[in-house]
């Protein structure tokens, strides 16, 4: 039990950038676009929170900068998606490139720099044996997402605006003729889920490592894409599916370390090979997917036509 109440910490801190990029996106494709950028939103505001964090001395300023980046990068990719009418998977992957080439540029003076690791933890709570440690000593940004969790989901099913967005999702020609505007309720969920993003971004900076690596993402953002279809695009899978991805992770550091004679490449493959599976798995009853997905994915809408 004492070896059990670490992983199981480990497990929930690797995903937790994954569960906040994937609430985003989860919440853009309710609105029925899909925003391939990602993992380059997620990198610059790796590195600009970072940067932040180290000039300021404030992680919550670090933070703060990480989700601005990531709202600023998302409306860019409305405008050009939403307004102009550019294909939404060609924008995200070159958003995607964008960020990765960035941040790459904008990270140089701050490779190899660190950040002072603090511990946290909730009174009382965090002296429980094998609870505590496991579930009652991380940052106050993993109780975020829970919250966060919690809010959409309560938002789509059980509010005005989540009945909004969903039917922006499902037909936004209709929506339109009630007199919604369509537009700007698409920019407000892809600066939201810009928003998550960068938090997801900020914390693999700040928190899970912390400190500025290139490429540092190594592929969360396209794992927390493949999260919303295994989650069906409802927010309680999305969290089961995180903490699942973050666990296989951990996993193979974990075996790593024990030395399990497996070449380490392979170990390091495990994560990305569960997203695959999951995702072959679920492409097999199209039926269902159809069911699930907002009708409007992926297609653009021009209220002059």
């Amino acid at each position: 039990m004492d070896a059990l109440a670490p992983l199981v910490a480990s497990a929930i801190i690797a995903g937790t950038p994954l569960m906040l990029a994937a609430l985003g996106l989860l919440v853009n494709e309710k609105s029925g676009v899909i925003n391939l950028g990602s993992e380059g939103m997620m990198l610059v505001a790796a590195v600009l929170g970072f940067a932040a964090t180290i000039h300021s001395g404030n992680v919550a300023v670090g933070f703060l900068v990480g989700a601005s980046a990531g709202m600023i990068l998302a409306g860019f990719f409305a405008w050009l998606t939403v307004w102009l009418g550019a294909n939404q998977v060609a924008t995200g992957l070159a958003l995607s490139l964008f960020g990765g080439g960035a941040s790459a540029y904008l990270g140089i003076d701050y490779s190899g720099k660190s950040l002072q690791a603090n511990k946290f933890g909730i009174p009382l709570l965090q002296d429980i044996p094998f609870l505590g440690e496991a579930l009652f000593q991380h940052h106050p940004m993993v109780y975020f997402s829970l919250l966060l969790c919690i809010a959409i989901a309560w938002m789509l099913n059980r509010t005005r605006a989540g009945l909004i967005l969903r039917s922006v999702g499902e037909s936004p020609t209709s929506a339109h003729s009630l007199g919604y505007n369509v537009r700007r309720i698409r920019l407000g969920a892809l600066l939201f889920g810009g928003a998550c993003c960068g938090l997801a971004g900020a914390f693999m900076s700040l928190v899970y490592t912390p400190m500025w690596v290139e490429d540092m993402v190594a592929g969360r953002g396209w794992i927390a894409l493949a999260l919303t279809t295994f989650a069906t695009w409802r927010p309680a899978r999305v969290l089961i599916g995180a903490y699942l991805f973050g666990g296989i992770t951990i996993l193979s550091y974990h075996m790593q370390a024990l030395g399990v004679p497996i070449a380490s490449q392979l170990l390091s493959m495990l994560p990305y090979l569960a997203t695959i599976l999951v995702l072959v798995l679920i492409s097999r009853n199209a039926n269902w997917i159809r069911l699930n997905m907002p009708a409007s994915l992926g297609k653009n809408f021009n209220p002059d036509t």
